[in-house]
C-alpha cells in the first residue's frame, strides 16, 4: 500500500466517545465469533472497529447512512495489541464519501470494542476518490 500524506480535516462534524457495544441475539453471535475467529488479529480488530464506526456515524447524525468505511484512505491504521488508530479513514453514506478519523480498544481477541471515539470531517471531493481507494455506490 502506497504512502499517503494525511490531509487535515476540515469542518469537523462530530467527536464522540461511546460505551461498550450493543448486544445481539446469542445464535448470531455464535456464528459472528466463529467467522471472525478465522481472520488474522489486525483484520478482525479493523473490521470490528470500521462496523462501530460506521454505526457510531449513523446514530451521530440521523441524516447519513454510512455502508462503507476504507480506514487505510489517507493514512496507514496504526494497530498496537488490542487496539487501533485509524487517522485517515474514509466512510460512505448515499454517494457522498467523508474525511473519518478514530480510535478504538478492543478485548477477547478483537471482538468487544471496548472503547471508541471518532471525527467526522467534510465530504471528499469525487476528484480524489481514485486516489484513495473511494469507489463509487
Amino acid at each position: 500500500m502506497p504512502h499517503i500524506t494525511v490531509a487535515p480535516l476540515a469542518g469537523l462534524l462530530a467527536l464522540v466517545a461511546v460505551p461498550l457495544a450493543l448486544p445481539i441475539s446469542a445464535p448470531a453471535q455464535a456464528r459472528s465469533v466463529d467467522q471472525q475467529m478465522m481472520m488474522m488479529p489486525s483484520e478482525r480488530i479493523e473490521q470490528r472497529c470500521n462496523a462501530r464506526a460506521m454505526g457510531e456515524v449513523g446514530r451521530a447524525n440521523k441524516a447519513l447512512h454510512p455502508d462503507e468505511l476504507v480506514a487505510y484512505a489517507y493514512a496507514d491504521p496504526v494497530i498496537k495489541g488490542w487496539s487501533i488508530k485509524a487517522p485517515g479513514g474514509a466512510v460512505r453514506s448515499g454517494a457522498t464519501w467523508y474525511h473519518i478519523a478514530y480510535e478504538c480498544e478492543t478485548a477477547h481477541e478483537g471482538l468487544d470494542v471496548t472503547r471508541f471515539r471518532f471525527t467526522l470531517g467534510a465530504a471528499i471531493p469525487t476528484s480524489e476518490w481514485s486516489g484513495h481507494y473511494l469507489v463509487a455506490p
